[in-house]
């Protein structure tokens, strides 16, 4: 995908664009192509630009934890990567609280360039960040690029309650056989086809796609600037930027909202049953 992205961008004028890409935590069987090492991260990078045929890479993210490689040197790294100009951001993906948390105190505490952007899991389906991860990202002015907003094809439109398998070919019918987290067996449940009469429902009435509906739900949450789409099709494309330009009415986000809400766990369930301390 880099290559066939250096390929067009060659064409086009570089500084109109924002490119944004990984290091893998695991790219190969070798003792040095996995991890968050300074020798691993020099190499990924190195191996992006080269790729992309480009001078800097606009976000650099790192894909997940490396409990094998302290923490310091993986920021610290990614710190001298953007002095460099190799690299204008930095960002992460897959992190729980705690791991982006101390991330950000490390770099604030050194000077390092701190994380500018968390690329998490996130949808009318799987709303469990909204619990640490999203405040953490509104308290450290971390912003939030979600992946896989449809969920593998399950909030396009495609999925109705009386379905009994995925259309053979599809991305959950591939997960089912490959183990993926959007199979078909973790999702094909009541709460699932409750939110998607809502999205229906809501689709009608608005005159948009399903896709269209769930995208524009999640760009309206907090934090979120700029959910990651992935497309076969530029007809799936095209439907999918329909997702812009337009707002979901405050009364169709909270029928979306109440459908699609978890059961709080401790301590959260505790918490919010606290009442806001009165001023004195």
């Amino acid at each position: 995908s880099e290559e066939v992205l250096g390929r067009w961008l060659k064409k086009q004028k570089r500084d109109d664009f924002i490119i944004a890409t990984k290091v893998r935590f695991n790219m190969g069987d070798g003792p040095n192509d996995l991890g968050l090492s300074r020798k691993h991260i020099l190499a990924g990078v190195e191996a992006s630009l080269m790729r992309m045929d480009t001078d800097y890479i606009d976000l650099y993210q790192i894909h997940g934890w490396d409990p094998g490689t302290p923490l310091e040197e993986s920021l610290q790294t990614l710190d001298g990567l953007v002095k460099s100009g190799k690299v204008r951001y930095i960002g992460a993906s897959n992190l729980t609280a705690w791991q982006l948390q101390k991330a950000v105190d490390i770099s604030r505490q050194n000077g390092w360039e701190p994380f500018s952007a968390l690329q998490p899991l996130y949808n009318l389906l799987d709303r469990e960040l909204e619990w640490d991860l999203v405040p953490v990202c509104l308290n450290e002015g971390v912003g939030i690029i979600p992946w896989s907003p449809l969920r593998g094809g399950w909030l396009s439109g495609k999925y109705r309650r009386d379905m009994q398998a995925p259309p053979q070919g599809t991305r959950v019918d591939e997960a089912g056989r490959k183990g993926w987290g959007e199979a078909w067996d973790q999702y094909a449940n009541e709460r699932t086809w409750s939110i998607l009469d809502i999205l229906f429902e809501i689709a009608e009435q608005t005159e948009k796609s399903p896709a269209q509906v769930a995208l524009n739900w999640l760009l309206q949450k907090p934090g979120v600037t700029a959910p990651i789409i992935g497309v076969r099709t530029l007809k799936h494309l095209e439907d999918n930027l329909g997702a812009t330009g337009w707002t979901l009415t405050t009364e169709q986000m909270q029928r979306l909202n109440s459908a699609s809400e978890r059961p709080l766990y401790y301590p959260h369930s505790m918490i919010a049953g606290f009442s806001p301390p009165r001023a004195r």
